[in-house]
């Protein structure tokens, strides 16, 4: 038998599944994935044209940081997209999952406090028109999408079973 959760509001219920998959679920996997591996590791990438887990966890805070915490929450942000792609120098295992976690955090604190009447309101973020429903759900998407790539690079590099779904 399925079971239906008791849900009050359905908008604040969306919010509060984003927030849960990006700090309990995402972020913990990018972590333990850094466990694992050395800063040469973090930094390696297959060919010039591919990204490394350091690009990929810098370009994972800045997305959140524009899309929610600067357009979402009205909070200041400066964004370098590019050099979240370009970076080549060895940035810190403990620094990049600072610079993450920090990340996370703003945004998750955005998303606590974030008006469900505003979920319907127009943003323009990037060069897209979207609300803040789409916006909220295109960060938690991408965020999987990335977290995606990192386990699979670190599975690459290691060899290791991660472990992370034990049924």
């Amino acid at each position: 038998m399925i079971t239906t959760p008791v849900v009050q509001n359905t908008e604040r219920y969306f919010i509060e599944c984003c927030r849960t998959k990006l700090t309990k679920e995402y972020l913990p996997k990018i972590e333990n994935c850094l466990k694992d591996l050395t800063d040469d590791d973090i930094w390696w990438r297959a060919h010039e044209t591919n990204n490394s887990i350091g690009n990929l966890m810098l370009h994972l805070a800045g997305n959140i940081r524009q899309w929610v915490y600067h357009h979402l929450g009205g909070k200041e942000f400066e964004r370098t997209r590019d050099k979240e792609f370009s970076e080549r120098t060895h940035i810190s295992r403990n620094e990049l999952i600072a610079h993450l976690r920090s990340a996370v955090s703003d945004v998750d604190e955005v998303l606590k406090n974030f008006p469900v009447e505003n979920l319907l309101q127009q943003y323009t973020i990037q060069k897209y028109t979207v609300t803040g429903l789409e916006a909220i759900l295109h960060i938690t998407e991408h965020f999987s999408y990335h977290t995606g790539q990192i386990i699979y690079i670190t599975k690459l590099r290691t060899g290791k079973d991660l472990k992370f779904y034990n049924l």
